[in-house]
């Protein structure tokens, strides 16, 4: 019988672990549904998808500003800490210029979910991470979608303005609403979930 890799279980704990802290929201019944799939075991992938881009090296300051916070969320930056460098971390395909600020100042990283650290059909779990002073442009996507934030950026959701969110707090994005981030001064790195049955 398969087993999930123990930075995974540990980093699954610890995410949860603030979400269970949440106000009753949307934001807190979607990532629960999220959870409560996650805690049946997916496939393990069986090779070594580890790939670190150069802007990761902004994640260990983003682990830093999040350890002032609640001890959830330090747990948290710990557990992640623990389990980054083996995450497959890629620039998004929205970018055709490898030589721009934007291409060479982000990557994303997929944790469970296709090309992550196990298959998972219902769940796509990742990572994303913004160097500072960098917009993460307007995308949609059909499945809901919710943040957690680890060091704090701007959010915009369709014709809205801008509105910041700190470490430990949340972003719900409904099927197909646009929707883009930004970094300030400090990097941005924030952990979403995609529904993706």
């Amino acid at each position: 019988m398969n087993s999930r890799n123990t930075a995974l279980s540990e980093f699954i704990t610890a995410h949860k672990a603030v979400v269970d802290t949440l106000t009753q929201s949307s934001i807190k019944t979607f990532l629960g549904r999220c959870h409560a799939s996650l805690s049946k075991l997916g496939e393990p992938s069986c090779k070594d998808i580890s790939n670190l881009e150069p802007v990761c090296k902004y994640i260990p300051e983003s682990l830093k500003l999040a350890s002032n916070q609640s001890p959830e969320l330090k747990q948290l930056a710990l557990k992640f800490g623990n389990l980054y460098t083996h995450l497959p971390w890629h620039p998004s395909d929205r970018s055709s210029d490898k030589k721009g600020a934007f291409y060479n100042g982000h990557a994303n990283a997929v944790i469970t979910g296709t090309g992550g650290l196990e298959e998972h059909k219902s769940v796509r779990f990742g990572a994303s991470l913004i160097a500072p002073h960098l917009e993460y442009p307007y995308h949609r996507h059909r499945p809901e979608e919710g943040y957690l934030v680890i060091s704090e950026g701007d959010w915009r959701q369709g014709s809205g303005e801008w509105f910041r969110r700190n470490p430990g707090e949340t972003v719900h994005n409904v099927p197909n609403i646009w929707h883009a981030m930004r970094s300030g001064e400090t990097p941005l790195l924030a952990v979403w979930m995609l529904w993706t049955e």
